[in-house]
């Protein structure tokens, strides 16, 4: 969780600076990080982004210990991310790096709950 609030905090300077698409970078690093200490904490590692949602949707979804809503959230930033770094756009937005952030804020919230 260090890391993942360490990210967190980069991607809020990283907004302050206008540097949209650290934010979303960052902001998706934060959630990555957060999800891998529910995973390190059942003694999991994970090898990829998307085994990583799988399995919280299935061990934690499914038991009602996380909200589909919750892993939707990681999910789209995964996707965001990607986009951003593999994509054609040229930058992102405004908009759309506060939502990021936001997103974050929330999904680090919950997952500091379930821990």
């Amino acid at each position: 969780m260090e890391v993942s609030e360490a990210k967190l905090d980069e991607a809020e300077k990283a907004l302050g600076y206008g540097l949209l698409d650290a934010t979303v970078i960052l902001a998706y690093t934060a959630m990555f990080h957060a999800a891998r200490a529910v995973l390190f904490r059942d003694g999991i590692v994970e090898r990829s982004h998307v085994c990583l949602i799988e399995y919280l949707k299935e061990r934690y979804v499914k038991t009602g210990r996380m909200s589909e809503a919750l892993i939707n959230m990681l999910d789209s930033a995964r996707v965001d991310r990607h986009e951003t770094l593999y994509g054609l756009e040229t930058r992102s937005s405004e908009k759309g790096a506060k939502h990021s952030l936001q997103r974050a804020k929330e999904f680090l919230l919950m997952v500091k709950t379930i821990l």
